[in-house]
């Protein structure tokens, strides 16, 4: 496209540099920034532009540009403002829609910038009126429609404006009455409880009262009788009678016109297909309700002007007040416009490039202009969360034909390709115990056991009165939350239910299903040990990736192979995985490019491999539908810039992550439609509305109101009490504008443990739950690591020490607690392995689990949260070497007072009375206990009872029974 300097108006510089909104008026046919404090107040003789710019996660801005007509507004200035935006797009880089936008018929994402509505008032000053300017309050008539977002439109303040369809809000001096036509539904009445809060706080500086009348309540009820008041008195309201504006344009078949010198031609075809736009044109396409201009990414900024000019005129001479103009550039269609052709190519051979912008960069930079907001925006680098409690208790079942049968502990993080398997999750959440309730469905799963693992399911989440989410997620698509809960997770080949052996059996496969003793190729994935996964792949050389470590075995033959793409925190995990998959036995290490013979041989021979990781769904921007969901077709409409308050509990809304999907149910959604959430969610999958090649795999998440997990609430602005209250939406809001915000909700008790399986799913079974359930502490690993390092491990692997999912103690420094200081050899060896670990941390935020308190004489460290620990703890957690982060100052969080040695001593001038004299050494803080004594508190802890040799305490020296050296603090004289 040509741009020139004369194209750019200087009003516009800088805009589109960050995310918001942007206002222009029309003034003199010139655009004038609008100051934000005026942002939402529109007058009816006026036009504007609006610029919404949005960051989304790829990291680029994307512009959506509305000019707005006032309904008195001069024709003169409605066109400067059309031909205004289209400059406004040059000055953007040419790739934003523009939509018009009339007076009473705005769009619904144009209405959303302006939640809860607007309410254009008379005047304005481009087209020479002047502003109302109201010295005492006037009585008021509105009616309001709309369920998602609210058209609010003042009407003639009489009794013949009223009807039983809409809503009507008539505001006084001193109270704000809401009129509910009969015919009105819920949401419509909630919605327009909104515009009530809007005039309460905006023109009553929120000191009013606010009345709900009800269509056909009569005068009994005073606020009723006080209301029809003020129109006389009762009478019948007459029938709803149709007004210009009410009148539907009927739509019809999309008629695409070319344009050329500003004049339009029909084009002739039978059907609409993509390869008719030709870049080098510009065309109109007249669906009726909406009128696109689509515009080649090869036309001059005269001709797209042209091309919008031919719109306005289409929809003046064929009188369609109604209907929209939506202005589109070639290579940034929107759904709606790609859904009008019979066929369009998923992707285009347009070559959309920076050119465009950089040239208007260019432009403006001379004319001394601020361009940085033209470059596109860094990309979004966020390491996935799982934003869930990882201090949960989990149960796990494999489905075995229509029944489910419990895993022991050691086998729940083991799944089969062939099976399906139900996981129960239950977590602490904000004010109760949180459950996540799963079906996991294997790639080589049957049919039947598929469908048998989704009806248990169900009935687990039927059976807890639908206060647990559930999800459903396939092999090879499971999200970050399912890997966090499961901690190590590994993937064998095969099945072991009746429903997979039957199948192979029926079609004479082979049972490929793995075995111990067998060959096996695994693939080690993974960001750390709360986070790790073990898939096992075809034992050829084409499985293997330069971006993945591998474990091979055959039998008692173990190798470990390292692409050279991969960090030593992947080497790390293939160590731990390998503790779980082949225990006990000696490994071979192969780097890739010096493997040898053998294990190419069991390999059977080298082949190519690729190097790139294997790609999974990011996170997209989030979307937010409401749907319908009746005799198996589902319906549904986008709600832009969403809120929590948008989630009607009436309703059903499926929250679109592209990676994710969410399906919201309201309290109020009666219990069959509720049994039907999962099917909306794979319809919403199966439909694709927003043409994004959604995977027909992706997790799909049934939340409940009042039971939204923080992985769900993360993308709202989250209330808790809202969703905890009682009533339908009209009757929640009401209460809220009445009391001038959400009431306090009583907190409720923890729910009673649901027991499945005959264990309680909300106490944690640590010694089944254990981390490292498949480690044996009396066995020394000897995996090529140094002596030192093994026997470290071998001492201090504790199987019993933490909750499965339970991350592990951040750790600053590697000091075994059995190691003293005399211990030369083991504490140098210990040194050079701390060294060897600390790596710069990870950018993102370590979830930190809840600190467990744990009393002498085996004290725990505790988390610090934000600190350099946090990135080793992954890597220093695979030695199994649980010390103190930061341990000096971890083993003073005991939960008791620390008081200076001077005031512990028995001979103190200023003795501590509240104490257990006892165990006067337990008040000592960490620097003066390593002080005195010479060795740390846990070291300490960890000697026998029976001292003798080199007790580092000479009070002590020689044989003796002790529990404690309070004796020391005796003495004044130190060691």
């Amino acid at each position: 496209m040509a741009v020139s300097m004369r194209d750019l108006d200087p009003a516009f510089q800088g805009a589109g540099q960050k995310a918001g909104t942007e206002i222009w008026r029309i003034e003199n046919f010139r655009p004038v920034p609008v100051p934000k404090s005026s942002y939402g107040n529109f007058f009816t003789g006026d036009s504007y532009i609006i610029l919404k710019t949005t960051a989304l996660k790829s990291g680029a801005l994307r512009h959506d540009i509305h000019y707005w007509l006032g309904k008195d507004t001069s024709q003169d200035e409605a066109g400067a403002a059309a031909v205004k935006t289209v400059e406004l797009d040059a000055a953007l880089g040419g790739r934003a829609v523009q939509y018009r936008e009339i007076q009473g018929h705005e769009t619904e994402k144009f209405l959303s910038y302006f939640k809860p509505c607007i309410i254009p008032q008379e005047g304005g000053v481009a087209s020479g009126f002047k502003h109302v300017q109201e010295e005492e309050h006037k009585i008021r008539l509105f009616v309001c429609r709309g369920k998602r977002v609210v058209h609010v439109k003042e009407v003639p303040f009489a009794r013949s404006s009223l009807n039983h369809d809409d809503i009507f809000i008539l505001d006084t001096k001193s109270k704000i009455f809401q009129f509910n036509g009969s015919n009105s539904s819920i949401q419509e009445r909630a919605k327009a409880l909104e515009v009530v809060q809007y005039i309460k706080d905006t023109y009553h500086d929120g000191k009013c009262e606010v009345a709900a009348i009800e269509d056909g309540k009569l005068m009994a009820d005073a606020e009723t009788g006080e209301f029809w008041g003020f129109f006389g008195g009762f009478a019948p309201l007459p029938r709803k009678t149709a007004s210009d504006e009410d009148k539907h344009v009927e739509s019809q078949p999309a008629k695409l016109l070319s344009v050329e010198k500003g004049e339009t031609k029909p084009v002739e075809t039978d059907s609409l297909t993509r390869e008719l736009l030709d870049t080098n044109k510009c065309y109109v396409l007249d669906c009726g309700l909406e009128v696109f201009v689509w515009m080649g990414r090869n036309t001059s900024l005269d001709e797209r002007k042209s091309a919008s000019g031919a719109a306005e005129e289409l929809i003046h001479s064929s009188d369609r007040p109604k209907s929209q103009i939506i202005r589109i550039i070639e290579g940034f269609e929107t759904v709606l416009f790609k859904s009008k052709f019979e066929s369009w190519p998923q992707t285009t051979n347009v070559a959309v490039t920076e050119d465009g912008r950089s040239k208007v960069a260019a432009l403006l930079r001379r004319q001394g202009l601020n361009v940085k907001g033209l470059a596109k925006a860094d990309p979004v680098k966020e390491e996935p969360q799982p934003y869930i409690d990882c201090t949960g208790n989990l149960q796990v079942w494999r489905v075995n034909g229509q029944k489910k049968v419990p895993l022991p502990a050691s086998d729940q993080s083991k799944f089969y390709s062939g099976d399906c398997y139900i996981f129960q999750y239950s977590y602490p959440g904000e004010d109760k115990e949180e459950y996540l309730i799963g079906t996991w469905v294997g790639k080589l799963s049957v049919e039947e056991e598929r469908v048998s693992a989704v009806s248990l399911a169900t009935k687990m989440v039927e059976a807890m009165k639908f206060q647990a989410t559930q999800a459903c997620i396939h092999e090879g698509s499971e999200p970050i939350q399912f890997f966090s809960i499961f901690q190590s997770f590994i993937v064998f080949k095969g099945g072991l239910s009746e429903g997979y052996k039957n199948y192979i059996a029926e079609k004479e496969i082979p049972d490929g299903t793995y075995t111990e003793d067998g060959l096996a190729l695994f693939r080690v994935q993974g960001s750390g040990p709360d986070n790790m996964q073990a898939i096992q792949v075809e034992a050829v050389a084409s499985s293997l990736n330069s971006s993945y470590c591998y474990i091979l075995h055959s039998g008692s033959t173990i190798f470990t192979w390292a692409g050279n793409l991969t960090s030593p925190d992947d080497h790390e995990l293939v160590e731990r995985q390998l503790d779980i998959i082949k225990p006990n036995l000696q490994s071979k290490p192969q780097k890739e490019g010096s493997e040898s013979e053998q294990f190419w041989e069991l390999l059977r021979g080298k082949s190519e491999y690729p190097s790139q990781k294997i790609a999974r769904e990011p996170e997209g921007d989030p979307h937010l539908f409401s749907c319908t969901f009746s005799k198996g077709n589902l319906k549904v409409t986008e709600i832009y810039n969403f809120t929590q308050d948008d989630l009607m509990t009436e309703d059903i809304f499926i929250l679109d992550c592209h990676s994710d999907i969410f399906v919201w149910i309201g309290q109020q959604v009666d219990t069959k439609n509720k049994l039907q959430a999962l099917t909306i969610g794979q319809k919403f999958l199966e439909q694709d509305v927003l043409l994004e090649n959604l995977s027909r795999e992706a997790p799909i998440y049934i939340v409940m109101e009042g039971s939204e997990p923080p992985f769900f609430t993360r993308f709202f602005t989250w209330d808790s009490a809202k969703s905890a209250m009682h009533g339908n939406s009209f009757q929640r809001k009401l209460t809220i504008v009445k009391t001038g915000g959400t009431p306090a909700i009583d907190k409720p008790k923890r729910r009673t443990p649901v027991s499945y399986g005959g264990r309680s799913s909300s106490v944690p079974d640590r010694s089944q739950r254990s981390r490292s359930m498949s480690f044996s502490p009396e066995r020394v690993r000897v995996r090529g690591r140094s002596p030192a390092f093994n026997a470290l491990a071998a001492a201090f692997e504790n199987p019993n020490a933490r909750n499965l999912s339970t991350p592990p103690p951040v750790v600053k420094k590697l000091y075994p607690k059995s190691v003293t200081p005399d211990s030369a050899k083991k504490s140098a060896a210990i040194a050079a392995l701390t060294a060897s670990f600390e790596q710069p941390p990870p950018a993102r935020e370590t979830i930190i689990p809840r600190a467990v308190k744990v009393s002498p004489p085996t004290p725990k460290s505790t988390p610090e949260p934000n600190s350099k620990e946090n990135s080793m703890s992954s890597k220093l957690e695979s030695l199994t070497i649980q010390e103190d982060s930061k341990e000096d100052e971890a083993e003073d969080e005991e939960g008791l007072p620390i008081y200076p040695y001077e005031r512990l001593k028995t001979t103190s001038t200023d003795p501590v009375s509240e104490i257990d004299v006892t165990k006067r050494e337990t008040y000592l803080s960490s620097e003066e206990f390593k002080e005195k004594f010479g060795m740390k508190k846990d070291a300490f802890y960890k000697m026998p009872k029976e001292c003798s040799g080199k007790n580092p305490n000479p009070v002590f020296s020689g044989s003796k029974k002790w529990d404690s050296i309070s004796a020391y603090l005796a003495v004044s004289a130190p060691l």
